[in-house]
């Protein structure tokens, strides 16, 4: 019986998905949609045509599940590259200890606060968990957040393990947070931007029950976490990662040992310097215009970020060059929100800014130049593993996309919708959103190949195209969090050593309680009259 209920390896899944499509593309007819490049808020997209949908000639694919993997890499190749940085920069970031230090120091300081009643009660532990899933939902609602929390990912989960969780709470604080909230997200561009544009709909309408149903969903992860947590911290044993979770533990107890504070002089020239780099942005710079829904508001934010950098920059250093190394790590992060919101930052800005982060680092903490390669090396190897899964996770789009099905795929479930009523025909949207999600996880392309033709279907079941709009919002987001051919989930769970197979025995439950609250989300926009409907 244990030899039946054991999941295969994580490639073994991959590789298996890769050939049943090759399989498909022979069962399946060939068929297209025509397309056009379409100017959408500024952004020039390629969408479909509608009505466009024609047979075209077969494409079945045989050898081509051999050169998936090469396809997958090319296809990937920019999370590829983010995360082997990522990797060597967290490794020479964390070879200097200061996360450690820092942890070790917020949980003496956490504890203070168990001296009042009300702190005893709620529980320090319960109300860090619960604020930094509240942080990172709203990441994911305001701006999209998903491949940037590869880089939280390595900071959460030895905090979660430290305050007596394991990785899986760890991964659901920040990975988690962060698609739920982009599942209900309130003003994120590249899905509810994309969507509404491509459906005529003005942009960031409905922005009002899209936060109350931000608000549900987060807190419904809330308690979800919570109560999970609360088991694995009364019985370790119960955790499905106990074992696994051995290298972090392993981690936390060699943080115990004792850390010598002290700041050298190569620290106050790494502070000099980037004080120095940040004036002269701060003057190229002055102003930073973020746009919040249709607004812009315009905000000094360079400047101010520098002046606080000079002074808490100050302030660690007086304390120790870890500390000193932390207040880069944050406002390595800062500088990201300020990028991604005010210049439109994406992979290849954000992976200067962690290389960066990361060799400041490890000169603060005074390694030699040799040191400091042979570390980002070791970090880079480390994420191998998961950037082979990202590859083969590329490779079944690919071979979807030779063998021309796609598109064969999508119509054969749009026909579905015709002839239902309007809680069924929005049922149906969210089921077809969610099930093509699973082969098409990036919400922008999504919405670009669906939204011409989901939002036409609207008008015909008598539906408003927002309720069309929020059917994709949800079919986009949650099945995010599961699906093998999200690179970003399959960087994710690398990164906290999470096996694929583990992962979905676990959260698979947690899964379709989120699409139930879903679809009972969907109902008001097709029975009430909500602002924006």
């Amino acid at each position: 019986m244990a030899l039946l209920k054991k999941i295969p390896h994580t490639y073994t899944i991959l590789a298996s998905i890769i050939v049943l499509c090759a399989v498909l593309s022979w069962i399946v007819s060939a068929g297209e949609y025509d397309r056009v490049v379409s100017d959408v808020n500024g952004v020039k997209r390629t969408v479909i045509v509608e009505n466009s949908f024609h047979r075209v000639e077969p494409s079945p694919q045989t050898w081509q599940v051999f050169a998936s993997l090469l396809d997958g890499f090319e296809m990937q190749a920019g999370i590829i590259a983010f995360l082997l940085i990522i990797g060597g920069a967290f490794q020479i970031l964390n070879d200097s200890k200061a996360i450690d230090a820092g942890i070790l120091s917020f949980l003496r300081s956490s504890r203070r606060l168990e001296r009042y009643g009300i702190m005893r009660r709620l529980g320090v532990n319960r109300i860090i968990v619960a604020a930094v899933i509240i942080l990172f939902s709203l990441f994911g609602a305001v701006f999209g957040m998903s491949e940037e929390t590869l880089a939280f990912v390595i900071i959460v989960v030895p905090l979660a393990i430290s305050m007596g969780y394991d990785s899986i709470t760890g991964l659901c604080m920040v990975y988690v947070a962060a698609h739920v909230g982009f599942s209900g997200a309130v003003l994120n561009p590249f899905t509810i931007g994309i969507a509404q544009g491509l459906s005529d709909v003005p942009l960031f309408s409905g922005f009002e029950y899209r936060l109350v149903c931000w608000v549900i969903l987060t807190l419904f992860l809330i308690g979800c976490v919570l109560w999970y947590g609360e088991k694995v911290r009364n019985n370790p044993l119960r955790s499905p990662m106990y074992k696994a979770d051995e290298y972090w533990r392993k981690r936390e107890a060699q943080a115990e040992v004792r850390i010598e504070y002290a700041a050298s002089r190569r620290a106050w020239c790494i502070y000099f310097l980037m004080l120095t780099a940040l004036f002269l942005f701060s003057w190229h710079y002055p102003q930073t215009e973020f746009r919040v829904g249709a607004a812009a508001i315009r905000f000094c934010a360079v400047p101010v970020l520098t002046a606080l950098f000079a002074l808490l920059g100050w302030l660690g250093l007086r304390k120790s060059f870890h500390f000193f190394i932390l207040v880069i790590l944050a406002f390595t992060i800062l500088f990201l929100v300020t990028g991604v919101m005010g210049y439109g930052w994406y992979l290849r800005e954000i992976s200067a800014l962690f290389l960066a982060m990361g060799i400041l680092s490890g000169f603060a903490a005074g390694r030699k130049t040799d040191d400091i390669i042979r570390l980002f090396l070791a970090g880079a190897k480390d994420m191998l593993s998961a950037a082979l899964v990202v590859g083969l996770a590329g490779g079944i789009i690919q071979v979807l996309q030779d063998g021309k099905i796609i598109d064969s795929i999508l119509h054969a479930l749009a026909a579905w919708m015709y002839d239902a009523g309007k809680v069924t025909s929005v049922g149906i949207m969210y089921g077809i959103q969610t099930l093509i999600n699973i082969v098409i996880p990036s919400g922008s392309a999504k919405a670009a190949l669906t939204m011409p033709i989901m939002a036409p279907f609207s008008d015909v079941v008598g539906i408003s195209r927002q309720a069309t709009i929020m059917a994709y919002q949800f079919g986009d987001g949650f099945t995010n969090m599961i699906t093998p051919t999200s690179a970003v989930l399959m960087g994710a769970l690398g990164i906290a050593r999470i096996p694929y197979e583990t992962w979905v025995k676990w959260f698979g439950k947690f899964l379709l309680l989120f699409i139930l609250l879903g679809f009972l989300l969907l109902i008001p926009t097709v029975l009430l009259h909500l602002p924006g409907f």
